[in-house]
């Protein structure tokens, strides 16, 4: 049985003198003295109770239904019309709280300075219902980070639907330049878009006050007056540097989330969220400046366009003043939003606006639009000329873009280039070009990612202005690592704030689930059975039992999503439960490294004893080519071994996504269904790089660790532990990258084979396309295992794979098997002609090299092509010259991948070092 309640305690609540937030008793007071005995009893006169005046109209009405929605008393004021002297809108009054209900058009003239305190509501009830500050007013809207200001919707305070453009905005109007005032001297007076008639602004005063924005929230507004004529969440009209914006947040906007039209006011610690126009938007001569920034397009791939969209003056690109904003820390995430009209892009420049971009990221879906753009022109562009002239400057920062298409050259009408945008930025000061950037689903780094490397970010604040912030890394946030780098936690919404009604946690099992007795006692157990047809999040307050085959969605039919949230654990009772993402559907598994995703078995969460094969294993299935696709044109539908008939993978995507794999630990997993019909930890069928893997471990698996049947699928931070199989094996076409991936056979010389077995294909080995991994960072521990059909081995590449391999260490004790071996034939031949590689790397082995034939049948000298015809290779003594338990030693040069969006230049070969321990924390079986 499911249980959802509505929490009706707003944040707001904590102002009730009644109680304390704190999370203590309630405690009332009396003046009534009711000691006994001699003491006299007095009891004070009655007196008539204190009612405060509160600004605005109250409303019955409104209170009421508030309050019925609620579950607690709350008085409704209603504001419209103009304020026109000191305004002071408190949180609670009498004992309770306050909520204030916006009616048309509620204007600060001029003169007039309203005061918010922290913790208020606002809500409209309508899209008619905004907040206009004019020209030499002010607005003090000061919250704190536990008591946030929120604007918001009637729908949201009731808890009732919510949806973009259900009341109107914020308008902030000053007196600051703007490009479109007159330029003959006469007073500047713009009409500002969105608002009726009068709501002007413009003059000369850069650094005008119109007061300050700080912790505030603004969610479900935008709505539109009349076709191009809409209210942003925020919108700024010559406002100048004098006004204080920080900690602000717009969520849901039916337009732009913020637009700056002139003006130099700054802004720190902005939030934008789910906004379906442009996320900020500037025109007409803003010169402001912007730290601390996090887009992010709606997650449910919601309408969307712009993460910036920058302009001066469509007429006139080059008038003055010219919009020249100076903008660091940015992190934009996209989304697969696309329509006829418009799509999620990132950062678009155009009609002559200036810039400098510092410390930025761009990156979202395989399915988004372009992430960098400068517009081009009939024959020149003036924002172009402003690119290469310096105008234009971006400067460490990262496009990380999934796409295909981190940059749209600017052209003229006849389609020639008039910038090569990938180029211009690359010749930029620290620039990069990445596909794995190592963010989880809220933007936050990891402590490996490149954008917070040593000295990743630029020091804007010594270089640009002393408004900036001094810090060292790319991006909104620093990494996870480090405490209190979340600066949106606790106030904004999405991030445990910014809240009028929560939803409580989820009680019993989520509807999709049925309940089951408690696997440990404790925890309430749920279990996952058949076909699920519908998105389903498993909350990590339950623990969560596989009944069989468990499929996401059907193959290209029902499709779902399977949300599994950090720190959940899935478990199967026999080799017969295994979960398979279908083709088309998608799993979004995003643990962290304190809080990982756990597939185990059973016995594991009783106190059994443990041991490879206890239940299935994970499949992901996807659209990715594979070489036993059919040649005729039909439709490809592979079957994939150890699943029940109808798991099936292949076809012509492969920028297929079938999700996220991010901190994810499968144990005791890889049961047998049949002699050479196998379940492996994961099994990637036909799996697309638009896919995330990133930390994933398997430790203990009856057959292979993980194995990839064709696909691009990319992997990085990969631990495979005891694995009876091979660790790593790929067959059929697979032609994806790795980088950091520790193998490390059973410490107790338990069942083992080899570290990487790499296949194309056993019939036609020179089959298309043909398996061609890139792998980097590699580190193979193996043991002593040994029997008549299998030993613990290295890597053996066979069946007509190529591969290219980097920054490898391969070592064991004495009495392992041998640890590089090319099979004899065409694999051979491959690697004599350079279609395959191993560079920089290090082979510490007992028995280093197995010689095989070429194709000719003669003897193949493996150790002198690995010494003699790569780069940097070497071989060394034993293990304890090459690694310090798992932690390499060895001091090759590894390989230079400057240039490639995948791969980052690690300073050591193999896996992991002491220095960054990827592995601390979230692993397993990685003890001696």
């Amino acid at each position: 049985m499911q249980m959802n309640s509505l929490f009706k305690i707003s944040t707001l609540a904590c102002a009730i003198t009644l109680a304390s937030c704190g999370g203590g008793d309630i405690k009332l007071s009396s003046q009534v003295d009711n000691s006994v005995g001699d003491t006299t009893i007095t009891n004070p006169a009655p007196t008539d109770p204190i009612v405060t005046e509160l600004p605005g109209k109250s409303s019955s009405v409104l209170g009421q239904d508030v309050s019925a929605a609620l579950g607690f008393d709350v008085a409704v004021q209603v504001l419209d019309g103009k304020i026109t002297s000191d305004m002071t809108l408190v949180a609670s009054a009498d004992s309770k709280p306050v909520f204030y209900a916006i009616s048309g058009a509620l204007e600060v003239m001029a003169g007039a300075t309203l005061t918010v305190e922290p913790g208020v509501v606002l809500f409209g009830q309508s899209g008619g219902d905004y907040v206009v500050v004019h020209r030499d007013a002010k607005i003090m809207a000061e919250g704190i980070k536990t008591k946030p200001i929120i604007l918001t919707s009637l729908q949201d305070v009731k808890g009732e639907e919510t949806t973009a453009g259900q009341w109107g905005g914020v308008v902030i109007l000053g007196n600051a330049p703007s490009n479109k005032c007159p330029t003959d001297g006469s007073a500047c007076a713009l009409q500002i878009e969105g608002a009726e008639e009068g709501a002007v602004f413009g003059g000369t005063n850069w650094e005008d006050n119109s007061g300050i924005l700080k912790y505030l929230v603004v969610k479900y507004a935008g709505f539109e007056i009349a076709p191009d004529n809409e209210l942003n969440g925020i919108t700024f009209g010559g406002v100048g540097s004098g006004t204080t914006v920080d900690y602000i947040q717009v969520h849901s906007n039916a337009d732009d989330g913020v637009e700056f039209f002139g003006g130099a006011v700054n802004v720190k610690h902005l939030v934008l969220t789910a906004n379906k126009d442009d996320s900020i938007d500037w025109d007409n001569g803003y010169k402001g400046m912007l730290q601390h920034i996090y887009v992010e397009h709606a997650k449910n791939a919601g309408e969307a366009n712009r993460g910036i969209e920058g302009d001066n003056d469509g007429s006139s690109p080059d008038k003055v003043p010219q919009s020249a904003p100076i903008i660091a820390n940015l992190t934009i995430v996209g989304n697969n939003f696309d329509s006829a009209d418009k799509d999620s892009e990132g950062i678009y420049l155009r009609e002559g606006t200036a810039a400098k971009i510092f410390n930025t990221v761009v990156t979202g879906t395989s399915e988004m639009g372009e992430c960098l753009e400068i517009e081009g022109g009939a024959t020149s562009s003036v924002t172009v000329n402003n690119a290469n002239s310096g105008k234009i400057v971006m400067q460490n920062s990262v496009m990380a873009c999934n796409n295909g298409e981190n940059f749209k050259n600017a052209k003229a009408d006849d389609g020639s280039v008039l910038l090569d945008l990938e180029a211009w930025f690359s010749a930029q000061t620290s620039n990069s070009i990445s596909s794995s950037i190592l963010i989880n689903e809220n933007g936050i780094p990891d402590a490996n990612s490149p954008l917070v490397a040593d000295n990743a970010g630029q020091d804007v604040a010594n270089t640009q202005n002393a408004f900036f912030d001094s810090v060292d890394y790319i991006g909104a946030f620093d990494s996870a690592n480090n405490a209190g780098n979340d600066w949106r936690e606790g106030w904004a919404f999405g991030y445990g704030g910014g809240v009028v009604t929560a939803q409580a946690e989820t009680q019993g099992c989520p509807t999709g689930t049925s309940a089951i007795s408690s696997v440990n006692g404790s925890n309430i157990t749920c279990q996952l059975s058949g076909v699920i047809a519908n998105n389903l999040t498993l909350t990590a307050n339950n623990i969560y039992a596989l009944n069989g085959a468990v499929f996401v969605g059907g193959d290209k039919v029902n499709s779902a999503t399977l949300t599994i949230e950090a720190g959940t654990t899935i478990y199967g009772r026999s080799g017969s439960d295994y979960l398979v993402v279908s083709r088309d559907s998608a799993i979004q598994a995003n643990g962290t490294a304190l809080k990982p995703i756990t597939f185990t078995s059973s016995q594991d969460l009783t106190g059994a004893e443990t041991g490879a094969g206890q239940w299935g294993g994970i499949v992901l299935l996807g659209n990715a080519t594979s070489n036993k696709c059919p040649t005729d044109g039909s439709d490809c539908a592979l079957q994939i071994e150890g699943a029940q008939d109808g798991a099936v993978f292949g076809g012509t995507d492969d920028a297929d996504s079938s999700g996220t794999l991010r901190y994810v630990v499968v144990k005791h997993a890889g049961y047998e269904i049949a002699p050479d019909n196998e379940l492996n930890g994961i099994t990637f069928g036909g799996v697309g790089s638009g896919t995330k893997v990133e930390y994933i471990q398997v430790h203990e698996n009856a057959d292979d660790g993980i194995e990839f049947f064709g696909g691009t699928v990319n992997l990085k931070y990969v631990v495979l532990t005891s694995n009876k199989d091979d660790s790593v094996d790929w067959d059929n076409g697979f032609r994806g990258n790795l980088q950091y991936v520790l193998v490390k056979h059973d410490p107790q010389n338990g069942e083992a084979n080899r570290g990487i077995e790499g296949d194309n294909d056993g019939s036609t080995p020179n089959k298309l396309p043909q398996s061609n991994p890139s792998i980097a960072n590699m580190t193979i521990i193996g043991n002593t295992f040994d029997t008549a059909d299998k030993d613990s081995e290295g890597v053996y590449l066979r069946e007509g794979s190529k591969a290219q391999l980097h920054n490898f260490v391969v070592t064991g004790p004495v009495g392992m098997g041998e640890c590089l071996e090319l099979e004899a034939g065409l694999t051979v031949d491959q690697a004599k002609s350079a279609d395959t590689l191993m560079s920089n790397s290090v082979v510490a082995c007992d028995e280093a090299f197995k010689n095989s034939k070429d194709s000719s049948d003669a003897t193949f000298d493996l150790m002198s092509w690995f010494i003699n015809d790569n780069t940097e290779n070497s071989t060394a003594a034993n293990t304890s010259a090459v690694l310090e338990g798992i932690f390499t030693i060895d001091t090759t040069t590894p390989k230079d991948f400057t240039g490639n969006s995948f791969f980052e230049n690690a300073d050591h070969v193999g896996a992991v070092t002491k220095a960054k321990n990827w592995t601390a924390g979230w692993t397993v079986g990685l003890e001696e």
